[in-house]
């Protein structure tokens, strides 16, 4: 029975941390409403961004453990900030080029 309890309490502490989460999340990504879905198998969460209107601007699957630390989180956020800019057509073309640049495997080459 006392496990019972402790449990319970465990849940209703992630619960109070998630909404904690969406309201740092919201917070930081204001105008628009940020959501976290449910639990996957994972562990992670379904990351749902919405503008004033309703209408969903972006989507991303988030780790559990970007969610735990601190750190990771303000990663994600800067991350989010980024591909709205990106979807929204605030950053210039060749700042994309190189943020896809950045992204693709270096191969090294043979020059003579």
């Amino acid at each position: 029975m006392g496990s019972t309890v402790s449990s319970s309490m465990s849940n209703s502490q992630r619960v109070i941390r998630m909404e904690r989460i969406c309201r740092l999340l919201n917070d930081a990504l204001a105008p628009y409403h940020a959501s976290l879905g449910s639990l996957d198998a994972d562990g992670g969460r379904q990351l749902t961004l919405h503008d004033e209107h309703g209408t969903l601007i972006l989507q991303r699957k988030v780790a559990a453990c970007q969610l735990r630390e601190q750190r990771l989180l303000v990663d994600v956020v800067d991350g989010l900030h980024r591909d709205l800019q990106i979807a929204e057509g605030r950053l210039q073309p060749c700042v994309i080029a190189a943020l896809r640049h950045q992204h693709q495997p270096q191969t090294q080459g043979t020059f003579a």
